[in-house]
């Protein structure tokens, strides 16, 4: 099966590198790093996955590890406004971004030129883990499966909210306009929780997000998920079936990591992702992790930033299909 944007393949490739580095580097004991706040900076507006994993690793550092950080929520221009500020910063440890596909892996096919370099530009620190996307439609449309989805496309037209021109939801909506064979209209807003918004107020037929941040509308009967765009099906919403089962070759997986300026001191970064995966481990932030829909990984800050570079490619043609590149 060909995946839209997964991810699994270039994992598989760096594990023998991880575990290499890992054996062979000291390890760097969790804790903080720097006397000064953290600024955690997030792509999107407050209530997307992105800013959740911002705000548990704040809380977590804080009162785990002494390491004081607070969220800076910057978004706009598909990521690039974030990440051009993080660039920009000095890099003493002070600002971080959550990293995700956005800023790093979508917006260099998508945009004709950035103000950053993805690579050069950064500090790629920690891997922190991935979810999957689904196709959510309202309770009384009658709709259940991809197959009514498709039908009921041909005969009306379709509204379709995404978190921006060029997000993952975004690029999710047009892959499958091309597997489904039908025309959707996209909506694009400044972040998930303002389309989600607009889908309760009627102002939108569909929306496509993150499934299991969105179990509690599932299971409140407020939004019907149809399928998931993973490779299976999402173990805190058994009942939602993947694209695949139903027939139809999509799967998109979201990243997200910790990054930060170019030439953060590499004991430094070390520190910095240690101490986020003695975070991630925590058995409180383990269920939260969970309910998000966010399979996590450790991962070395080199396979990290192998990784972020790979996924350019992985994502170019998926970009490119969905018409969205050199806007």
């Amino acid at each position: 099966m060909k995946h839209f944007g997964s991810f699994r393949t270039s994992l598989a490739a760096l594990t023998a590198g991880t575990l290499a580095v890992s054996m062979s580097t000291a390890v760097a004991e969790p804790g903080s790093w720097t006397g000064e706040p953290v600024r955690i900076v997030v792509t999107f507006p407050p209530g997307g996955t992105s800013d959740l994993v911002a705000r548990l690793l704040a809380k977590y550092l804080d009162s785990e590890f002494g390491q004081k950080a607070v969220v800076d929520n910057r978004p706009g221009a598909a990521g690039t406004v974030a990440a051009d500020y993080v660039a920009q910063q000095d890099p003493d440890g002070t600002t971080l971004m959550i990293a995700n596909n956005a800023p790093f892996t979508i917006a260099p096919t998508q945009f004709e030129s950035l103000p950053y370099d993805p690579m050069a530009g950064f500090t790629h620190i920690a891997f922190i883990g991935s979810s999957s996307p689904g196709l959510f439609v309202k309770p009384d449309s009658g709709i259940t499966t991809v197959a009514e989805f498709i039908a009921a496309a041909k005969e009306t037209p379709v509204t379709y909210g995404s978190s921006g021109v060029g997000s993952i939801s975004h690029i999710l909506g047009e892959a499958v306009d091309g597997e489904l064979g039908i025309e959707t209209i996209h909506v694009p807003y400044q972040g998930s929780a303002p389309a989600i918004q607009d889908f309760r107020a009627g102002v939108l037929d569909t929306f496509y997000d993150m499934v299991a941040q969105n179990s509690d509308m599932i299971e409140d009967r407020e939004a019907v998920a149809i399928a998931i765009a993973a490779p299976e099906r999402f173990p805190g919403v058994p009942e939602v079936p993947t694209f695949a089962e139903q027939g139809y070759d999509i799967v998109i997986e979201n990243w997200v990591g910790l990054t930060g300026p170019a030439g953060i001191d590499p004991a430094m970064a070390e520190t910095i992702r240690e101490t986020t995966e003695a975070v991630l481990a925590l058995p409180e932030v383990v269920a939260s992790m969970a309910d998000l829909g966010i399979n996590t990984k450790p991962m070395s800050g080199e396979d990290y930033t192998t990784f972020v570079e790979t996924q350019i490619g992985v994502w170019e043609p998926l970009i490119i299909a969905a018409g969205i590149q050199g806007k």
